[in-house]
């Protein structure tokens, strides 16, 4: 999740980094292009400038007569001007009232006030002209000299850069974010790459990652991780010693104990009778009723029989944490697998079993097939062992418990399963019945909480998928290992 959202900042700050200077370059740009019409503009004031002195050498004479206009002969470069720019240029020659004399009418108005040179702006036609105005002196007289331009490139500026510059920018970056976006993509693919690795691995996986196969630029962050990795491996690998040693050196005078204990409880349940040499009754039930003495013993008796219980429960914690610790999935990857036949595995664990069912009037039951997967063999005689120990454990008298193998019908893959009739587990505690040392809320039966722990961590290290169901018949629990196909 760390990585995904690392991913994901980095992108939008690529992204960030790449569009925002073109967004930048594309105004600079735009500036540029408005100061180069604004210099274009400059120059054509100065060309206009230069032109009105000939426009008024191009009057001759006077009109032939009083009020007709002024003979005019326009200048080479004045006419060439006017040619080159048809319908966006316009001159005049107006008399100091502003009536126009020749030239376009609505170039008429009010004369400048002084002999300098004046400049205007006004639309016409649906042009904006630049327009120079000037009195000067001429063969008809002292008239008003004006000459309009409609090219004036500040009047373009907003055409040209709309279809010039910002329309090509504006599609240049459109196209650069969906570019860019892809480039950052590829660029931060071996992120994600990365990130899904280490998202697949499982709890147990503190194998170091391949640093080759990163990026130059990531192989810091792997070089890390590797190092991570083998702290927490080294760790995790001296717990486990740890536990195996304790578990270890507890069996045996766990079962030493316990052997004592069994022994005690079996004299103290025997039939007792009158002592020939003291005259005591050590619990005969032939006998006149029980006195204090034999309450006593009844009492000693009782305790002895938790005594045992309770030996027998601390040599099945010590058995089982021993059995967890060798089933660490991280350590067994090292070991050399096999070929396992679960359809004797299966026939072996029910005669293993069978005096437990009878006892409590359970029918143990087979329905296998003959099926074989590659596995550690005691491992999973250690998982099915403690699936039916807890199927027999909760299953009341009367019961039905059944160790099934064989294919499944559509997708082929192997599985091991028991199935018993017994109370089941709730939907929402079928995760954690399988965490270490969690019991279902009002179990009264005896048990450390660890079996359905080491049951998980094999089916881990068969990389199987471990199923936690309800019965066939709908009440009872069932519990499916399928393996990988």
């Amino acid at each position: 999740m760390q990585l995904a959202t690392m991913s994901s900042g980095l992108q939008r700050r690529l992204l960030l980094l790449l569009l925002v200077p073109l967004c930048l370059l594309a105004g600079v740009n735009a500036w540029f292009d408005y100061r180069f019409a604004d210099a274009a503009a400059l120059q054509q004031d100065r060309q206009l400038l230069k032109l009105v002195p000939l426009l008024a050498d191009s009057v001759i004479a006077k009109g032939p007569s009083s009020g007709a206009p002024p003979v005019l002969l326009l200048a080479p470069v004045i006419a060439e001007f006017l040619r080159d720019r048809v319908g966006l240029s316009a001159f005049c020659i107006a008399d100091l009232n502003g009536q126009v004399l020749l030239g376009h009418d609505w170039l008429g108005g009010l004369p400048p006030t002084t002999r300098e040179p004046e400049f205007a702006s006004a639309e016409q036609g649906g042009v904006t002209y630049r327009i120079v105005s000037q009195r000067l002196q001429t063969a008809a007289g002292n008239v008003v000299v004006r000459l309009a331009d409609g090219s004036d490139p500040r009047q373009q500026w907003l055409k040209l850069v709309l279809l010039k510059v910002l329309l090509p920018n504006l599609a240049l970056m459109v196209l650069a974010v969906f570019v860019v976006n892809w480039a950052v993509r590829q660029a931060l693919r071996p992120l994600l790459v990365l990130k899904e690795a280490v998202e697949q691995r499982s709890p147990s996986d503190l194998s170091a990652m391949d640093v080759q196969a990163s990026p130059e630029e990531v192989r810091p962050l792997v070089q890390s991780l590797n190092r991570l990795f083998e702290l927490v491996n080294a760790q995790a690998d001296s717990q486990r010693r740890f536990v195996a040693d304790a578990a270890h050196q507890l069996r045996t005078p766990l079962a030493g104990l316990q052997a004592q204990v069994e022994a005690w409880a079996q004299v103290a349940s025997l039939p007792a009778v009158a002592c020939a040499t003291c005259g005591k009754y050590i619990q005969n039930q032939a006998l006149a009723p029980v006195d204090k003495e034999q309450e006593a013993i009844n009492i000693g008796v009782d305790k002895v029989r938790r005594l045992r219980d309770a030996t027998r429960r601390t040599s099945q914690l010590a058995n089982q944490l021993l059995a967890l610790s060798r089933a660490d999935a991280h350590g067994m990857d090292r070991q050399p697998l096999q070929t396992v036949d679960l359809k004797e595995l299966c026939e072996n664990l029910l005669e293993t079993h069978l005096d437990a069912a009878m006892a409590k009037s359970l029918d143990l039951g087979l329905d296998v097939q003959a099926v074989h997967v590659t596995g550690h063999a005691w491992l999973l005689r250690e998982l099915l062992g403690n699936l039916t120990d807890n199927a027999l454990q909760y299953t009341p008298a009367g019961g039905t418990v059944t160790l099934r193998c064989g294919r499944a019908p559509k997708s082929g893959a192997a599985f091991l399963e028991v199935e018993d009739n017994g109370p089941g587990v709730p939907l929402e505690e079928r995760q954690r019945v399988l965490a270490r040392f969690y019991r279902l809320p009002g179990t009264v039966s005896q048990g450390n909480g660890l079996g359905l722990a080491i049951v998980d961590e094999i089916a881990r290290v068969h990389h199987g998928l471990l199923i936690v169901g309800s019965a066939r018949a709908g009440r009872g629990a069932r519990f499916t290992l399928v393996f990988p196909a």
